[in-house]
């Protein structure tokens, strides 16, 4: 391997720290102080290469090892850059494309039903929001927004999605702790979950009151990619003092399935791949 050549590192400056978490940013910088020449490092040659003093560079070497980032090599004192680093970025990536597929046909639905509609996807045991559209300025009840997390067993949309997952995936999903616990909403014991999910998969949808937020009623439709399992699910709430399960059905099911059916083909058109995240 070649010999690494220190990279020119501005100091952090300690006037910012009022504005800045200046552990996180060292902590960057060993992340940034690996490149194509330098995969593989020593303690040392990572602080040289970040411009921090051999203690810090422990610390935080030992920190990102911990958390995953980093791995140390087998039989040696060097240390290299994980899988884990490069999933930042992808999921980033397909997040902020899929939102970009997606926002345009939500928009869709949503003229459509005249009721809002959101687009999450699984990461870990929780779902993601990647897209919400209203209809007009109605907000209702909890403002979940783009990017909120929640855990997967105890939503409409989160079940949807679990319900149609290949069991490995759906066991790692159960498995994984909840993000941002919610303690004012239990979540089912497993039996009543499995019972939950094999409607929902019999049925091909949800529809009911929500379990999160009170005088709601929603109803969730699978997206479903080209291996047959789900890539997200997206829903419709409306105010249940304004529509039965069976008038939602009526209105919002057809358009979502299709709108469904648009996100999967769209998906599978650009090449990407499944973006459900259990890991």
């Amino acid at each position: 391997m070649s010999p690494v050549t220190p990279q020119a590192t501005k100091p952090l400056d300690p006037k910012e720290g009022k504005n800045s978490v200046q552990s996180l940013a060292k902590g960057l910088r060993v992340l940034e102080a690996f490149s194509s020449g330098a995969e593989e490092m020593t303690l040392s040659e990572i602080a040289s290469a970040a411009g921090l003093d051999a203690g810090t560079t422990f610390r935080m070497v030992n920190t990102l090892v911990n958390a995953g980032y980093v791995v140390r090599i087998p039989d040696s004192t060097r240390f290299r850059l994980s899988l884990k680093v490069l999933d930042l970025g992808f999921n980033a990536i397909a997040h902020t494309d899929l939102r970009a597929l997606v926002r345009p046909l939500l928009h869709s639905l949503v003229d459509q039903v005249n009721e809002a509609a959101s687009f999450a996807v699984l990461e870990g045991g929780d779902v993601l929001y990647i897209e919400r559209v209203r209809a007009g300025f109605t907000r209702l009840g909890a403002d979940i927004r783009i990017g909120t997390t929640i855990y997967a067993p105890i939503t409409s949309i989160g079940r949807t999605i679990l319900a149609f997952l290949p069991e490995n995936q759906l066991e790692r999903a159960l498995a994984a702790a909840p993000r941002h616990p919610t303690p004012a909403v239990q979540a089912p014991d497993r039996a009543t979950l499995d019972a939950m999910l094999a409607a929902i998969r019999k049925d091909g949808y949800l529809v009911g009151e929500s379990s999160i937020t009170k005088d709601l009623r929603l109803l969730a439709v699978p997206v479903i990619g080209t291996d047959g399992w789900a890539i997200g699910a997206i829903s419709v709430v409306v105010p249940s003092i304004h529509s039965t399960d069976e008038d939602l059905k009526a209105r919002a099911l057809a358009p979502m399935q299709q709108v469904a059916r648009q996100i999967a083909r769209v998906q599978e058109a650009i090449g990407g791949a499944n973006i459900v995240s259990t890991n």
